[in-house]
């Protein structure tokens, strides 16, 4: 059992009550402060100090300093007035019970309600958080459309002065062209009346030779003519006849194994266009190659439209299911938009692609190939 303390003072203002209590030489660590507006506990085995006050304190401003071996206590009252005692006199030991039991769950419940309200405060910071947070991303975002939308303004300016640039030197070739064309008309017909000019000087001098008949005149003018005239030049085509080629490489820097696989390839995939896809009514004949929509999706990955990305996946795949490569794709584009599920099952298809195909390769071969692609 416990020993109360008795060899405590007190003192009062009418605002707040001072209470000093030893603490006999026990450690400042094993003791236990409890404290409510009516009801005052110091726990330190084996000593007890408990009193019932006399009136009601304001115990959260209420203060408790240890220090010296003793504990000093500040407590303001709530309505400022001079106490008789320190302790409400004539308690028994029912009401005491009923004061300590009162003052447990009114601690209880304003823990529980500092817990709530610690609680809604982390809430609410927590809101406030990813306000801020959105608010930044948001922001970020906005920079980055203003940045892209900025570089497309810059880069059509600058299309269109390169444009402009264009034009004027076509303008001015043009003119040039003009100009040179009007030189060498000019050029014709100085020639053409310098001819003139000497056709009818000899055309005088050949008349003072009377002698001379007029079959002998018409020789001499068709060969002045002859000479003076060139002939037109000859015009002929030529053809030309280049060796077949699937391939824009020339044939001495090709690897015609890995094409001869590949055309074998794309020759199994038209085979296995399906004619009853509703969706090729409509499409080119280059657009149902599994291999084109497959660069039409990785263009479309790549400026973020994964969407419409898994769409040209889809039929690519529908054309042909045995290329591992459009299973991975689609499972890049599912990983963007946060498909785990789809991202799995995907990676899932083309690792059997990759290892049934794997498997079906001889090891002489498979060695070469990988010599080859690492440039042993």
């Amino acid at each position: 059992m416990p020993l109360q303390v008795s060899d405590y003072s007190w003192q009062q203002t009418k605002a707040a009550v001072f209470i000093s209590v030893p603490l006999r030489g026990v450690c400042v660590r094993d003791a236990d402060v409890f404290c409510t507006e009516n009801y005052l506990k110091v726990n330190f085995p084996p000593f007890l100090f408990e009193v019932f006050l006399y009136a009601p304190i304001d115990d959260e401003s209420s203060k408790a300093k240890i220090g010296n071996n003793t504990i000093t206590f500040t407590l303001h009252k709530k309505e400022a007035a001079m106490w008789e005692t320190l302790s409400v006199s004539g308690v028994g030991k029912e009401m005491m019970q009923r004061i300590r039991e009162k003052s447990i769950l009114q601690a209880q419940e304003r823990a529980k309600e500092a817990v709530e309200a610690k609680a809604a405060a982390r809430r609410e910071d927590q809101k406030y958080t990813l306000s801020v947070m959105m608010k930044i991303e948001e922001e970020e975002r906005k920079k980055i459309e203003d940045m892209k939308e900025n570089e497309r303004i810059k880069a059509t300016k600058e299309l269109e002065v390169w444009k402009e640039c264009q034009r004027k030197a076509e303008e001015q070739k043009k003119v040039q062209r003009e100009e040179k064309s009007h030189q060498q008309e000019k050029q014709i017909e100085k020639e053409g009346k310098k001819l003139k000019h000497k056709s009818l000087t000899r055309n005088s001098a050949s008349r003072s030779f009377a002698t001379k008949g007029r079959n002998s005149q018409n020789i001499f003018f068709e060969k002045l003519k002859e000479d003076s005239i060139p002939a037109p030049r000859s015009f002929g085509s030529i053809q030309i006849s280049f060796t077949p080629r699937v391939f824009p490489t020339a044939l001495r820097e090709s690897q015609v194994a890995e094409e001869e696989e590949w055309l074998h390839k794309q020759a199994e995939a038209r085979r296995a266009v399906n004619t009853d896809i509703p969706e090729l009514g409509d499409l080119k004949e280059e657009e149902k190659n599994p291999e084109w929509l497959k660069d039409k999706g990785n263009k479309l990955f790549a400026t973020e439209n994964y969407l419409a990305a898994i769409n040209a996946y889809n039929l690519a795949i529908r054309l042909n299911n045995k290329i591992p490569l459009l299973y991975l794709n689609r499972a890049a584009c599912h990983l963007k938009l946060k498909n785990l599920h789809k991202a799995i099952e995907d990676s899932s298809k083309a690792y059997r692609i990759m290892k049934l195909h794997l498997r079906l390769i001889h090891p002489i071969k498979l060695y070469k190939m990988m010599l080859r692609r690492f440039g042993i």
